[in-house]
């Protein structure tokens, strides 16, 4: 006979002569311990009072129970931590954990004004959710959606990160552009058919510095890869110079990037770039004896030929120049395989096989960083009806990743996760079980006795609590 099975008490299979049977009733556990970690992480940041700062609230102060601050920060730790909704909140804001990472003073929620309330310290899925409705125009006389955010002020925090991240200015920056998709399943504004990636579809623009994010940038998918490149990248080079006037830039990025226009902007304002170029038959012709040498040489070694070549090109109409471009000669065993780049690097920064394979082919670890944030942060949850509040929703995923980067950053180098992607940190070092026992003076956490690193986790605390923070970029 089937096990019948209730919410109050589960039945699982027997055990020998012995029941095994569960209920939800052990009280103040917690199965997100590690988070404390990210605590720590944001008080080094000093992320979210400068995220609040981004924030205008129309919201009547003497009424007003959980603030901005609190509210993003519980919705950047409950992303951060897995929990993808807002109508997950609908039970996380229960948990006095949370509650303290959030910084709530009240972290059982015995002294909530309202009766109903009591014992529930944090925001409900409702709460949270009109952080992303909030329009200017409409904010401060709408009965609910009073809070509004600056996309302005939160471009400018991404790029502040960075710029504190860094005590010394560095030598080189490489920036690596990007567009990627994001399935939507709705009739969210803005969706567009994409016939590349055959769906309907939002195309979000990302800049990396490494592995530090600069923009993330919601976009419909009827613009190309390189639409509004120039404007982030003029913005985002002008916050870098106003820092660091001396640094030297690179952009990088593929094919959907090697426009006219992306290149001549770098051209006017020194920077320098290194782009795919798409192949078409004048390259080709240009490098046939090369592809001639390669495709002999794979017949006589029956392994992949390759030879590099380099090349003055300008396009018949669209360039306004003529530029150095790379070409790489290559037969496989599909057949021929002619790659190309642009860029106005000199030969001396780079010959021509360096500058395919050593820079150019580094733009691909970029490619990661955009999977952990969709993938591991949710920033493809963009299901709300507005393009305004799914890109709300793009930049509470890259906070959270701003919080999870900081964590491999100041917290995680020289361990085993130094390089570990979001989704296995938080699986190994977030996901710790604990007790939580709350007293006047404590808050007592008796940890899961059989976790597995309980001497790495120390020292990756002890490590954090050695790195000082950093204050803004003045």
């Amino acid at each position: 006979m089937t096990t019948q099975c209730s919410p109050d008490q589960l039945e699982f299979q027997a055990f020998g002569r012995r029941r095994v049977t569960g209920r939800f009733d052990g009280g103040r556990l917690t199965s997100d311990a590690g988070g404390l970690l990210l605590r720590e992480v944001a008080r080094r940041l000093d992320l979210f009072p400068r995220l609040a700062g981004c924030f205008t609230d129309y919201r009547e102060a003497g009424r007003v129970e959980h603030p901005v601050e609190a509210l993003l920060a519980q919705r950047i730790y409950g992303l951060a931590l897995g929990y993808e909704d807002v109508n997950d909140h609908d039970r996380l804001r229960h948990d006095s954990l949370l509650a303290l990472l959030v910084g709530k003073a009240d972290l059982t929620g015995e002294r909530r004004r309202r009766v109903r309330d009591q014992g529930v310290p944090l925001a409900g899925s409702s709460t949270l959710n009109r952080l992303e409705l909030g329009v200017p125009e409409q904010a401060p006389c709408h009965r609910y959606q009073k809070v509004v955010a600056s996309p302005e002020q939160l471009d400018r925090l991404l790029v502040d990160v960075f710029l504190a991240a860094h005590s010394c200015p560095p030598a080189v920056l490489w920036l690596d552009l990007d567009a990627t998709d994001d399935p939507v399943h709705g009739t969210q504004e803005g969706r567009f058919f994409h016939g590349y990636y055959k769906s309907y579809c939002y195309l979000p623009l990302y800049i990396f510095c490494g592995e530090h994010l600069l923009c993330a940038r919601l976009r419909s998918a009827d613009k190309e890869a390189a639409d509004g490149s120039v404007d982030e990248l003029a913005r985002i080079v002008t916050q870098i110079r106003r820092r660091w006037p001396k640094v030297r830039i690179i952009v990088r990025g593929d094919a959907g990037f090697c426009r006219e226009e992306l290149m001549a902007w770098c051209e006017a304002n020194k920077v320098q770039y290194l782009f795919g170029l798409s192949t078409n038959d004048r390259l080709e012709e240009l490098i046939a004896k090369a592809l001639q040498k390669s495709h002999r040489r794979y017949l006589q070694r029956k392994r992949p030929s390759r030879r590099f070549r380099e090349l003055r090109y300008r396009t018949r109409k669209s360039w306004s120049r003529t530029r150095r471009v790379v070409a790489k000669a290559e037969h496989l065993v599909k057949g021929s395989n002619p790659r190309f780049v642009v860029t106005n690097l000199d030969k001396q920064t780079a010959g021509a096989q360096a500058l395919y394979e050593d820079l150019y082919c580094a733009r691909g670890e970029m490619e990661n960083r955009i999977k952990e944030q969709q993938l591991d942060l949710f920033a493809d949850r963009t299901s709300t009806a507005t393009l305004r509040a799914n890109q709300l929703r793009l930049y509470l995923s890259s906070c959270a990743y701003l919080l999870m980067h900081g964590l491999r950053r100041l917290g995680l180098a020289g361990t085993r996760w130094a390089r570990a992607q979001c989704g296995t940190i938080r699986s190994q070092i977030l996901k710790l079980a604990a007790a939580v026992r709350i007293t006047a003076r404590r808050v007592w956490l008796a940890f899961a006795s059989g976790y597995p690193y309980q001497a790495a986790f120390a020292a990756v605390l002890r490590q954090l609590q050695n790195n000082p923070a950093h204050a803004p970029p003045g």
